[in-house]
């Protein structure tokens, strides 16, 4: 049965390149990302976890610990994060499952036969610290992630968790967002959005970023 967002993110014990982690303790109260590669020693997902490991602070900053995956060995692991450190100029800090019995990747409905009998899509999964699924983004094997996707949408995330606002299409920080159509009572809008806000159709009204100065 495959993940819906709003889910419960399923718990699991798996062998790891840190050792054993068993996920919603590793998690504790921070957010994650949780995402899948094909297999060890494969070249888009060298550049990826390079990558990942490169925005370390940029997750830091938000609260996200990621943890990646792939049905290869904890050993074999080990040796491919030296790989990644050499070739990406990075330093690989994060875990990377060793899923080699595809508990985790049936856990989280990561094989799509159609695609491949055995491997593992390219899945990522943003999950809350109340250890809820909230952003689902499947790739192919062929195409590599765009992280600072990622990042956006977490920061979209976290923002409209705390604010009564949507971000519109290709919002990025300090950004004009969309004040909830929901929200119609006018004394506490303006209590909530002390900067005002443009009303282009009574349905659509922005303003700015609330948490910005």
């Amino acid at each position: 049965m495959s993940l819906r967002l709003g889910d419960t993110a399923p718990d699991f014990e798996q062998e790891s390149s840190v050792g054993p982690i068993r996920f919603h303790e590793w998690l504790g109260k921070s957010w994650g990302v949780l995402f899948s590669h094909p297999a060890d020693f494969t070249p888009v997902c060298t550049t990826e976890l390079g990558l990942t490991a490169k925005l370390a602070s940029e997750f830091e900053r938000r609260n996200v610990k990621t943890i990646a995956l792939s049905v290869d060995s904890a050993e074999s692991h080990k040796e491919w994060i030296k790989d990644i450190n050499e070739t990406q100029a990075a330093n690989v800090g994060f875990p990377i499952l060793a899923d080699g019995n595809r508990k985790v990747a049936e856990l989280y409905d990561m094989i799509h036969p159609n695609a491949s009998a055995t491997l593992t899509v390219r899945s990522l999964f943003v999950i809350d610290p109340e250890k809820k699924v909230r952003l689902i983004i499947t790739y192919p094997a062929s195409t590599g992630r765009n992280f600072d996707e990622v990042l956006r949408v977490i920061d979209s995330l976290q923002l409209t968790d705390h604010h009564q606002v949507a971000t519109p299409g290709n919002w990025k920080q300090g950004d004009d967002v969309v004040i909830v159509p929901s929200l119609k009572d006018e004394a506490v809008i303006q209590q909530k959005f002390p900067k005002g806000y443009k009303a282009l159709r009574p349905y659509l009204r922005m303003t700015p970023q609330p948490d910005k100065k």
